[in-house]
């Protein structure tokens, strides 16, 4: 006989609003600081002048250290019941994502948009049955975004980029919820 599946959050009590943003806000800002090295080292790698640009090997590693820092710290603080668990999940699908992307859309700000986000998606603890699909879709959107301003507004997309991919986890989740009560619904 099998054992029985329960929803890794059966039995947790229901995070608050408050709880659910604060994880997202100290995660993202702890996520900012990786960006910023993984960035400084792309672009020392892209310049035309090597003598001039800064060694990019310690701030490639330096941002690519502090991922799974940043996962740890979402799963943690959203109080996920498997945390370590989400965490190595969420970098399996950071990598799994966030490479692929990058070289088909031939950016990284894309793909770290991309990577990050369904790391999200395993690390912070979801409340709401089904709501993987919602937080799926709220990070191809803010990856197309990315996408796009990347190529057209290339200072927005670089300033946000860190900010797009927890913040829309959290979006998603709260519109599912106010579907779910019926405040908003299909005519």
């Amino acid at each position: 006989m099998a054992p029985s599946r329960r929803p890794a959050g059966a039995g947790a009590q229901p995070l608050s609003p408050r709880q659910v943003w604060r994880a997202i806000l100290l995660s993202t800002l702890l996520l900012v600081p990786a960006y910023w090295g993984l960035l400084v080292g792309l672009v020392s790698i892209a310049s035309d002048d090597p003598e001039r640009a800064p060694s990019a090997g310690p701030w490639i590693a330096f941002g690519l250290c502090l991922i799974p820092f940043v996962f740890l710290a979402l799963a943690f603080l959203s109080q996920h019941p498997r945390a370590p668990r989400a965490t190595v999940w969420a970098m399996i699908l950071c990598l799994v994502v966030g490479i692929p992307v990058s070289a088909v859309s031939a950016d990284a700000v894309t793909g770290f948009v991309a990577g990050v986000g369904a790391g999200g998606i395993a690390a912070m603890r979801s409340d709401l049955d089904r709501a993987w699909r919602a937080r799926a879709l709220a990070i191809v959107i803010v990856s197309a975004w990315a996408f796009v301003t990347v190529r057209t507004v290339t200072d927005v997309a670089l300033l946000l980029a860190p900010v797009l991919p927890f913040t829309s986890l959290g979006v998603a989740d709260h519109l599912v919820e106010i579907r779910r009560e019926g405040r908003v619904g299909p005519s």
